[in-house]
């Protein structure tokens, strides 16, 4: 399922998605898609509305991301996940909103496709320079949900022509596309050492293990409880400090 998010900004742990929109693709070929607005519940500010041209009065009568969480967790709950520099933003964000949401669903077991990942290795540029290097077409309402989301599915479609060591499965592309490093967290704040164990990847602590951490030092737990960072990574957290 290829699906791009426009928020209210750009911190995982506090912003909130204002549209959603999702285009999903079945083995025999069929598709469907759908773009949902959202009240965030709070307001847009001005510089996020100048990207994406969505304001407070355009949300204000639209459900809420608790009221659509249902409708996203059935549609992606057999699928896979594509987007363009979603390892990084969307699909962390979206753990956020669905963990706020009090839904139940494991994205970390999903294979993550980033067209913006095979983009940076082969020909480093936003998703309008990919839509007119490989499709050939300038990107009309770029920053729209909608447009992103369909112009990054033929993004990758004209990625898989192109480059022959682009492989050409889902679990093949998840692993190509996260790169080398894998993260205990959504948000990348928690890496793994060469032993498998979880380290710190931020702060004066980085490269050491967190549980080492905790165990010397558990008045970090606290303050790490206490920051911005997305509910996501504070749960991860809270398992290692607990265990």
């Amino acid at each position: 399922m290829f699906f791009d998010l426009e928020t209210t900004g750009i911190n995982i742990g506090t912003d909130r998605i204002v549209e959603i929109s999702y285009y999903k693709v079945y083995p025999n070929g069929n598709a469907e898609g759908k773009t949902l607005r959202v009240n965030p519940g709070m307001p847009i500010p001005a510089e996020a509305s100048a990207v994406h041209g969505i304001t407070d009065e355009d949300v204000k009568d639209c459900p809420r991301f608790a009221e659509i969480a249902p409708e996203i967790v059935q549609v992606i709950a057999d699928s896979d996940l594509a987007g363009y520099n979603s390892n990084s933003f969307d699909v962390p964000l979206l753990a956020e909103e669905l963990l706020r949401a009090k839904v139940n669903i494991d994205l970390k077991s999903k294979k993550l496709v980033d067209a913006f990942q095979i983009f940076r290795k082969n020909e480093p540029r936003n998703l309008t320079a990919a839509y007119k290097f490989y499709c050939g077409k300038d990107l009309e309402d770029a920053h729209s949900a909608q447009a992103d989301t369909m112009a990054t599915y033929e993004v990758l479609l004209a990625q898989l022509e192109r480059y022959p060591d682009v492989p050409d499965t889902v679990a093949a592309l998840d692993e190509y596309t996260r790169g080398q490093v894998l993260f205990a967290d959504f948000a990348g704040r928690i890496a793994y050492d060469n032993d498998g164990k979880e380290v710190f990847n931020f702060g004066k602590y980085k490269g050491q293990r967190v549980k080492d951490i905790f165990r010397r030092d558990p008045s970090y737990y606290a303050w790490l409880m206490g920051t911005d960072f997305p509910e996501t990574t504070k749960q991860v957290f809270t398992k290692l400090y607990a265990s």
